[in-house]
């Protein structure tokens, strides 16, 4: 159980604001950081407006942040709710004003039951998912009754899908015994070799303690198999050496009526299409089996048109198949995460919230930006008495997570298997923030905009860190869409790799056409300019901007706004007289853009 300070109620739904969570009917409903944060500032002021640069303001100070990634997290949030915009429940929108949460809020004083910590024997990073290991649980015990299943572990990259297949594999997580085999889809491979992963999981089968009765059944059922993992098949001479799917499937059936099996693919979305089409065997056949197929993959890794997205939809409208997604991890979760990293329960005061917000909730990238902090001497361990402990040797606030070398490496070969015209549109896309719309892509590479729609519509197909938010109005009366990035690493790595000289002339590209789509209403978009023209080095620019912002946060009265506008225009001015051959003022740009 949870204390309940910080608890509110509206209608079904609990905000938890300890742990960063909603609940709804006792069970904990996924939500990422940032759609949390706007959740947690509307319900804490309901009943009035909220503005979007109240909202801006306080969720991200000292960041420029463009208002449609506020549109962003409310289609997200309506979603999760169920709520209507046209008649709403929970949030209303007030046209080019803000926000106003509209339900009844209350505090409740009642503890809400919270997932237990994971049990002894777990592997390293395996929290919070003790829901998803009960489901695979249940999907096992149907093979006690002859009912095979098909199973998708599905998430985007190092969202935890091995650690919960790893914990599932264990004995003692299973209560029953059984056969493992698995096998790893690699990418690439699957191109020039068939049943890549199905002949791996195959080699591990007949090297296992029941290997010579795997052995013996290939042999008599499916020699061709077995001729192909090198062992000698005594029935196998003089018979055709094509590996038949039907062979395989009927041999798995009659290993698994001794034991139940359980075959493993992991990065199904690297699968050739031979290995898919011996899934879709295997499902489809109506025999009994003790079989299990527990395959896991990246959805929004696959293209349009591959055969993995027409199987799970095949497997899913015949009800052949089940699917476990995998949700971030909490905030709690993720302080439970990094205790058990550092086997320290109390932790430096921050550490945990600081590593959620920079992960976002992933596993991996909580793991790594720890790291990353170790690395850097932020983080240290000392002796104190006759124990360690860990400690903060420099305040988070100046830390800063950067990204760390394993996730830039992992996100660099993401990008690398896109064409240069796809790589230009990601790049061109973070130069704003995680939301980036496609006509300022276009302005930045000089492209159509059309074109670059059409392309970006691409990307959030195939490419899972990125995906269409919506679409913006133009001040012309048109609309062009935009995109966000799944993750702010995602992005930071993207606007690193470009070269400086080549990110500061698309800025200012994107700066300019700013002001000529708002033409006679650039003060509304004067902040964004100056971001725009500051981390393109054109510091005149970027201060005449700041200047026009002022006046009209002036007329708008709001005068603290209009000040510090004012103030940040003089330092820039100072800066343009002293700056000498300018690399000061660039690096200081590009500082000040590395924050957004």
């Amino acid at each position: 159980m949870v204390d309940s300070k910080g608890m509110k109620q509206f209608e079904p739904f609990r905000l938890d604001a300890v742990n960063g969570c909603l609940w709804r009917d006792g069970l904990q409903i996924p939500l990422p950081p940032k759609p949390f944060a706007v959740l947690e500032y509307l319900v804490g002021h309901p009943g009035r407006l909220v503005t979007h640069d109240e909202l801006l303001d306080a969720l991200w100070p000292e960041t420029y942040v463009q208002p449609q990634v506020l549109r962003t997290y409310v289609l997200e949030l309506r979603k999760l709710l169920g709520d209507d915009a046209g008649q709403p429940r929970f949030i209303q929108t007030l046209p080019k004003r803000g926000y106003c949460f509209v339900a009844a809020v209350t505090d409740v004083r009642a503890a809400v039951p919270v997932s237990p910590a994971p049990c002894d024997g777990k592997p390293a990073g395996f929290v919070n998912r003790s829901h998803e290991l009960e489901r695979l649980k249940a999907e096992f015990d149907f093979l006690a009754r002859g009912q095979r299943r098909i199973v998708f572990v599905t998430g985007e990259a190092g969202i935890g899908k091995t650690a919960l297949v790893d914990a599932f594999c264990r004995p003692e997580n299973r209560g029953h015994a059984a056969r493992v085999a698995r096998g790893q889809c690699v990418p690439g491979v699957g191109v020039r070799e068939e049943y890549y992963p199905v002949m791996e999981a195959l080699g591990q089968l007949c090297a296992s303690t029941d290997g010579d009765a795997a052995c013996r059944t290939l042999s008599r059922i499916a020699p061709a198999w077995l001729a192909r993992l090198g062992r000698s098949a005594e029935t196998a001479q003089g018979v055709n050496h094509e590996r038949m799917p039907g062979d395989l499937c009927a041999a798995l059936e009659e290993l698994a009526a001794v034991k139940p099996l359980i075959l493993v693919l992991e990065d199904l979305h690297w699968a050739d299409e031979a290995t898919l089409n011996l899934v879709s065997a295997l499902a489809l056949r109506r025999a009994p089996a003790q079989l299990m197929v527990l395959a896991t993959c990246r959805p929004r890794s696959v293209a349009a048109g591959h055969p993995l997205k027409a199987l799970r939809q095949d497997l899913r409208v015949h009800k052949l198949c089940e699917e476990i997604a995998l949700a971030p991890l909490t905030r709690a979760s993720v302080k439970q995460l990094v205790s058990g990293e550092l086997r320290q329960e109390d932790l430096p005061e921050g550490l945990g919230a600081f590593i959620h917000r920079h992960s976002e909730g992933n596993p991996l990238f909580a793991i790594a930006i720890l790291e990353h902090l170790i690395v850097q001497g932020c983080l240290v361990c000392s002796q104190k008495a006759d124990a360690t402990a860990w400690e903060l040797r420099t305040p988070l606030d100046q830390a800063g997570a950067g990204v760390p070398d394993e996730l830039a490496q992992m996100v660099e070969l993401e990008i690398e298997r896109l064409n240069s015209l796809e790589q230009s549109v990601l790049e061109a896309g973070s130069l704003t923030t995680v939301a980036f719309s496609a006509w300022a892509v276009a302005a930045a590479l000089e492209k159509d905009a059309a074109e670059i729609e059409e392309l970006c519509d691409g990307l959030a197909r195939h490419v899972h860190f990125v995906e269409r938010a919506g679409e913006d109005e133009l001040p012309d009366g048109g609309s062009s869409a935009f995109y966000v990035f799944a993750h702010g690493l995602y992005r930071e790595v993207l606007y690193q790799r470009q070269p400086a000289s080549r990110r500061a002339r698309r800025h200012e590209r994107v700066a300019r056409r700013l002001g000529e789509l708002f033409a006679g209403r650039e003060a509304d978009v004067a902040r964004e300019m100056a971001m725009h023209y500051e981390a393109a080095g054109s510091w005149q620019h970027a201060a005449a901007a700041l200047y026009s912002a002022a006046q009209h946060a002036k007329r708008r009265k709001a005068h603290a706004e209009a000040a510090e506008l004012r103030e940040q225009a003089q330092r820039m001015e100072k800066n343009l007289a002293a700056r000498g051959d300018g690399q000061p003022a660039r690096n200081t740009a590009r500082k000040r853009q590395e924050k957004t």
